[in-house]
């Protein structure tokens, strides 16, 4: 078994879910949408896409767009949500809400797109 094989499928996995988890529940309830979930699934996010830096491959570059997409989906996300906070002040309202979680959906339909190629990947492996 490959160790940085085993390290990269969880990390990306791990994106996915995470970012799923804070996707779940009402689109416009601030109490379904944490915002400790959301700086949770950009770091694991971010460290996904470091993972998959070098890779030289198509899929690797495939790979490395879907990362990236999902990390600019999910860090105007969060600034989004920064800004309504603590610059506009208007707090979570739900139409803060609804706009923060529609951003990261954005990049939960990439981080799928990730986990599909992987798994396509390696069902396209031959020992």
């Amino acid at each position: 078994m490959n160790l940085e094989k085993v390290i990269f499928g969880f990390v990306i996995v791990l994106a996915a879910t995470l970012n799923f988890g804070f996707v779940l529940g009402d689109i416009d309830a601030p109490a379904h949408h944490h915002v400790f979930e959301l700086f949770l699934a950009v770091v694991v996010n971010l460290v996904a896409t470091v993972l998959k830096l070098g890779d030289r491959t198509q899929v690797g570059a495939i790979h490395l767009s879907t990362s990236l997409v999902a990390d600019v989906q999910l860090l105007i996300a969060a600034g989004f949500w920064a800004w309504a906070e603590h610059v506009a002040q208007i707090g979570m309202t739900p139409a803060v809400t609804a706009s923060v979680v529609s951003l990261a959906a954005g990049a939960l339909f990439a981080n799928v797109v990730s986990v599909l190629i992987l798994i396509g990947e390696t069902l396209m492996l031959r020992r």
